[in-house]
């Protein structure tokens, strides 16, 4: 029971420190009352004897305990205990009338003014004149001091008290603190009496001032009293007087405080005097006695404190179990019920009421049928009378009509056996399924659809793991390999290849497992198969993976390509027949360039890619007369066969007219004319001059790349000379942009490279650095003999290499030809 169904408290009045958790009985309540008013009507007595003997001068009513050195009472302290026990008095006869409590905090207000006033005096030396206010002292001959003026101790126990009481009347206040200054004004009278019964006279007064005298003491304990129990079910002291464990051990131990030390220091004392045994050993003994003393309390508690912490852990236990099993089943998604054998309801959970719409007290101690609709229950009286009959746990899958509809539900219907196994009560759990239900049947629809369309693929299809292990295959596997799809499961992918090809297999499918973000890969290359009878076929592999929930899944669909190999086969047999026809066309075409023994060359041609070996690149070397030599180089602009007849025109054409000693300006404007008669042509074109005897070169270019030349004793550098333009740019009419050219000195011993735009063209690049790089490239190489026609082929292939990064992947067709200028004998520089 808790304190306030114990104690109900006065209508209208604020306990703050009202502890619900705590227990109390009224007879120790109202003990606790009792002796706080019996203290303080004790207290004021004293204060009224003492305030009589003191009108009516009689020494033994001023001096009721008379002490050895002890002092009297005097008037103005007996008058401050007075209102306080007066005070105290109507604070704990509760509940207090209104005029009542005011007399009891005029009372108090009295006392504090006289304990705070004396204080004064002591601190500041001065007489406020309230010593004697009331009476002439003529007991100063007793005691030292100022007559009349109570001892400073007493002084300050009396405002302490008289703030207390004034504290302690007020409900809205915290109790303890007016329960901490009761017990402080204990002590003060205590250590009074301490001193007289140890013969200690430093505890009865302080220096030359007045001493408290004996019956003081013992009212300042009474007062003391009385303010520390004057408000019991509260603070300090409801610790004390509860009725549970926490008051009893309170008690006993706040006994043992009180008695078992005065008690022990008294005995030691008295041995001490009466010579039993020396001071210092009585001190050894006290300590003796005092950790005896309190180790028996100590084990007293802990024993008291076991049984309390064992009982209240079994009933929070019990309490737990309960809260967590009412908690676990409110928190269940499914609906959780208990009842007797009779089908009445004894525990349910939120979701029951729920599903219901009904309260937890509407439904507890009723029926099915009290409840629930009749058909739903009777199926579920049903299935509980089913399930006891079989006495063990029964779960199924069944529909139901509910308010909502018939939904589906998973019942589990369960006895609750006592000890000697026979039933008492039975549980269900019932789970609505519905969505559930559906999602599977929604996720087996899903799966038929998946499986249909993997059969329906034209490819072998195999699903592997992450390592490689087969865990689905499609039908098609077994036209492909010879194997059935449940052969395969289990068995590792690569073994469907040939025992050589197996190591590769597995490098590539753990290189594709092992990329960042492996993406859907289509291999055909040396990928091979095996059939049922070992015959190893190549294979199209397309290679795809899916992360799911806890593993990775690849996907490998395997096509045969044995027909795509052969008819790929076919097709670079072909190519390799065109090829060689383009090449015997192109190379009949352009010819061989003469030999001649005055006037060594060589040569690179380098077909696109692009095309079966031809191209609109050709150059020629023409004899004229003495020591004079046309040389000519063109590009027609486009690939293929067309720019190679384009081309064989013009090689046919440009030879014919320059045997006639043709000037190279009036060649390249009867070249424009014949490109003109062919429709969209553009052909660039350089022809040049020899004369070896005069050491001259004539050169007329038509939108061509500058020849480089390379003299004996200088560096590279393209020849001068203006650049026309393009063949076919003219229009047929005339008038057009007349081809100039231009002589000039050529030193014998020099090189002359002449080459197409295939060379040094290149996209996102610069052509005038790669002519820079061409013109570095010769100067950077040793000077070659220019009579020594190997020395020439040697620097063509290196200028190719240099130029060309990749020959068998370069898309233009590509000519360079390096004609070498020895000097003749009998001319200047010649030997």
């Amino acid at each position: 029971m808790t304190r306030q169904q114990w104690v109900p408290g006065p209508t209208g009045t604020h306990r703050p420190e009202r502890a619900e958790e705590l227990p109390f009985s009224p007879l120790i309540l109202a003990i606790a009352r009792a002796i706080a008013s019996a203290t303080a009507l004790a207290g004021a007595l004293v204060g009224l004897l003492v305030l009589a003997g003191w009108v009516i001068d009689v020494d033994a009513l001023k001096n009721l305990l008379p002490s050895a050195g002890g002092a009297a009472m005097k008037a103005m302290a007996a008058v401050a205990t007075l209102a306080l026990g007066l005070s105290l008095y109507g604070v704990a006869r509760a509940p207090a009338r209104p005029g009542m409590l005011a007399a009891a905090r005029a009372a108090a207000v009295l006392a504090t003014v006289i304990g705070v006033l004396t204080l004064v005096e002591y601190a500041t030396g001065a007489s406020l004149g309230i010593d004697e206010f009331l009476f002439d002292d003529d007991t100063a001959d007793v005691a030292t001091g100022t007559p009349g003026r109570m001892a400073p101790n007493t002084a300050a126990a009396l405002a302490l008290a008289g703030v207390a009481s004034l504290w302690s009347s007020t409900p809205r206040l915290p109790a303890w603190t007016s329960q901490l200054m009761g017990l402080a004004v204990v002590t003060l009278g205590m250590l009074r009496m301490y001193g007289d019964a140890y013969g200690v006279p430093e505890l009865e007064r302080f220096g030359a001032y007045t001493g408290m005298a004996m019956h003081t003491a013992l009212t300042l304990v009474l007062l003391g009293t009385s303010l520390f129990l004057n408000r019991p079910d509260e603070g300090l002291t409801g610790l004390l007087t509860n009725a549970g464990a926490t008051g009893a051990l309170g008690r006993r131990l706040f006994a043992a405080a009180l008695v078992v030390p005065p008690l022990l220091g008294w005995v030691v004392l008295a041995g001490v005097k009466a010579g039993m045994f020396s001071s210092r050993l009585g001190t050894a003994l006290l300590v003796s006695a005092h950790v005896a003393a309190f180790t028996v309390m100590i084990f007293g508690a802990l024993i008291m404190g076991r049984r309390v912490e064992v009982s209240h852990a079994r009933l929070e236990w019990q309490v737990r179990q309960n809260e967590l099993l009412q908690a676990f089943m409110d928190h269940t998604p499914a609906v959780v019920f208990i009842k007797d054998l009779e089908g009445r309801f004894l525990a349910v959970n939120t979701k029951f009421e729920q599903n219901l719409g009904l309260s937890r007290d509407q439904v507890l101690g009723r029926r099915y049928e009290d409840v629930m609709p009749p058909e739903l229950a009777r199926q579920a009286r049903a299935a509980d009378l089913d399930m006891l009959e079989h006495g063990r746990p029964v779960q199924r899958e069944e529909v139901l009509a509910v308010p909502d509809g018939p939904r589906e539900f998973l019942s589990s219907l369960f006895p609750l056996n006592d000890a000697s196994g026979t039933p008492y009560a039975l549980g269900g759990v019932v789970t609505d399924i519905t969505e559930r239900v559906a999602a599977q049947r929604e996720v087996e629809r899903s799966r038929q659809r998946f499986l249909a369309l993997l059969e329906s693929a034209p490819d072998a299809i195999l699903i592997t793991n992450g390592d490689g292990t087969v865990v689905m295959a499609n039908a098609q596997v077994e036209r492909l390999f010879g194997r059935s799809p449940d052969d395969l499961l289990g068995t590792r992918a690569i073994d469907l290849a040939p025992a050589p090809w197996r190591r590769r297999h597995r490098a590539l499918l753990a290189a594709y497992l092992r990329s960042r973000d492996p993406r859907p890969t289509v291999l055909d290359r040396d990928l091979y198969g095996t059939r049922g009878d070992g015959t190893p076929f190549p294979v199209e592999v397309s290679v795809s993976s899916l992360q799911a929930e806890r593993e990775t899944l690849v996907f490998l669909t395997v096509r045969d390509i044995t027909e795509r190999r052969r008819a790929e086969a076919e097709r670079a047999e072909r190519y390799e027949q065109q090829r060689r026809i383009a090449y015997t066309l192109q190379h009949s075409l352009m010819g061989e360039p003469p030999r001649l023994p005055y006037l060594p060359t060589a040569y690179r041609y380098l077909a696109s890619v692009q095309d079966p070996g031809v191209g609109g690149d050709w150059f020629d070397v023409i004899p004229l007369d003495r020591h004079r030599t046309g040389v000519i180089i063109g590009d027609v602009m486009g690939r293929g066969l067309e720019a190679a007849a384009v081309m064989g025109q013009l090689r046919a054409a440009s030879h014919a007219l320059a045997r006639t000693g043709t000037a190279p300006s009036r060649l390249m404007a009867a070249l424009d004319t014949f490109v003109d008669d062919l429709a969209d042509q553009l052909v660039t074109c350089l022809y040049l001059v020899l004369d070896q005897d005069v050491g001259e070169v004539t050169v007329c270019s038509a939108g061509h790349l500058p020849v480089i030349v390379l003299p004996p004793d200088g560096p590279a550098r393209p020849l001068r000379a203006p650049v026309g333009v393009p063949l076919g740019v003219n229009a047929p009419s005339g008038g057009g942009v007349p081809f100039e050219e231009v002589t000039g000195p050529l030193p014998p011993g020099s090189v002359l490279a002449l080459y197409t735009d295939g060379l040094v063209e290149r996209p996102g690049t610069d052509i005038e650095a790669r002519i820079g790089l061409l013109t570095d490239t010769l100067n950077s190489t040793p000077r070659p003999a220019p009579t020594d026609p190997k020395a020439l082929d040697g620097l063509a292939e290196l200028l190719l290499r240099t130029l060309i990064e990749d020959p068998a992947a370069y898309d233009d067709d590509v000519t360079l030809l390096l004609v070498g200028v020895p000097a003749l004998p009998g001319t200047s520089g010649g030997g």
